[in-house]
C-alpha cells in the first residue's frame, strides 16, 4: 500500500505524539527529575572532639550552582536510631524538596544510637558537639551559607526528632527553628531501649544523666519565642504520650510552639508526609531571616 504525503505526515505525527506521551509519563513518574537536579554527595566532616572524619550526606539545590553569588540557608536533618546519614535521602524526596524550596540540606551521621548527646560515659560518642558545632562550622566555612541562626533549622525523626529539639534548646545562638518529627522527647519511659543506657549509663545508677539529657527537662530552660518549635507526631505512634506531655508543659510554661497530630504510626511513610507538611514552614522561617 502506497502512502501519500498527507497520510505519511499523519502517520508520523501519530507516532510522535505517542512517543511524547510516553516521555512525559516517565518524566512525571520520576517526579520531574529532569527539571530538579539537586546535587547529592557524601562529604567527610572532621571531628576534633572524636578525632575522626564523620560522613554526612550533603544536598545542594540546583539554584546553588545556578546562582553563584547567592548564599543559602541550611537545614540540618537528623536520622533515627539504627539509621545513618544516608537514610533521609534514600527514604524520602528531601532532595526534590531542597530544590523546590531552595535551601541546602545536611544530613549528619549521628551514630546508630547516639541520641545526639555528648555522652558523659563514652568519649567516642560526642555527637552534640559534632552536629551543633563541628558540622555548622564546616558548612559555613566551605559552602555559601547564610551564617546566622535565622537561616539555620534543625529537624529529624524519632531519635533525630529528639536531637533536633535537644540541640536547638542547648544551642539557641546557632539554630532558629526546630521541627521535631515523631520525636522521643522524653527518654525516661524507655530505660532499656535503643541503647540509650550505653550513652548515659544504667538509669538505676545514673538517674541524674537521664534527667539532664531528656528534652522535656531541657525545655524548662526555654524562653518564649527563643526558637521556633514544631512538634509533629502520629496518633498511632508509641511516642505520642511523651509528645503530648511536652506540648502540655510548653503551654503551661508559656512557650509558643506549633503542635500537630496526624494519622500515622512510627514509620517512614509518616516522615514522608511530615516533610511535605513542614518544609513550607521551614522555608517561611528562612524567608523571614533574610
Amino acid at each position: 500500500m502506497f502512502l501519500g504525503l498527507n497520510n505519511l505526515s499523519s502517520f508520523a505525527m501519530y507516532h510522535y505524539m505517542k512517543i511524547s506521551a510516553l516521555f512525559f509519563s516517565v518524566f512525571f513518574l520520576l517526579g520531574g527529575s529532569f527539571v530538579h537536579a539537586a546535587k547529592v554527595e557524601v562529604i567527610q566532616v572532621p571531628s576534633t572532639k572524636m578525632e575522626q572524619n564523620i560522613p554526612a550526606t550533603l544536598i545542594l539545590p540546583d539554584a546553588y550552582s545556578q546562582r553563584e553569588s547567592d548564599k543559602f540557608p541550611v537545614l540540618y536533618l537528623l536520622h533515627g536510631a539504627g539509621g545513618n546519614h544516608s537514610s533521609w535521602n534514600q527514604s524520602t524526596q528531601c532532595a526534590h524538596l531542597a530544590d523546590k524550596y531552595e535551601f541546602i540540606i545536611l544530613c549528619p551521621d549521628g551514630g546508630s544510637t547516639s541520641w545526639y548527646y555528648d555522652s558523659p560515659i563514652d568519649p567516642t560518642y560526642q555527637y552534640e558537639t559534632h552536629v551543633a558545632e563541628e558540622c555548622v562550622q564546616y558548612m559555613d566555612k566551605n559552602y555559601r551559607t547564610r551564617a546566622n541562626r535565622g537561616s539555620r533549622a534543625i529537624s529529624g525523626m524519632s531519635m533525630g526528632g529528639h536531637g533536633a529539639i535537644y540541640l536547638a534548646i542547648r544551642h539557641p545562638e546557632t539554630f532558629g527553628t526546630s521541627v521535631c518529627l515523631m520525636g522521643g522527647v522524653d527518654i525516661r519511659p524507655f530505660p532499656n531501649n535503643w541503647e540509650i543506657k550505653k550513652r548515659l549509663g544504667d538509669m538505676s545508677k545514673h538517674w541524674e544523666n537521664w534527667e539532664e539529657h531528656t528534652v522535656i527537662n531541657q525545655a524548662r530552660k526555654l524562653k518564649d519565642n527563643q526558637i521556633k518549635i514544631v512538634l509533629d507526631c502520629g496518633r498511632g505512634d508509641f511516642f505520642l504520650p511523651v509528645n503530648r506531655a511536652l506540648h502540655k508543659q510548653l503551654l503551661e510554661d508559656g512557650i509558643s510552639h506549633i503542635y500537630e497530630e496526624h494519622e500515622g504510626v512510627h514509620n517512614w511513610q509518616f516522615c514522608k508526609d511530615a516533610i511535605h507538611r513542614q518544609f513550607p514552614y521551614i522555608a517561611s522561617q528562612f524567608a523571614n531571616s533574610k
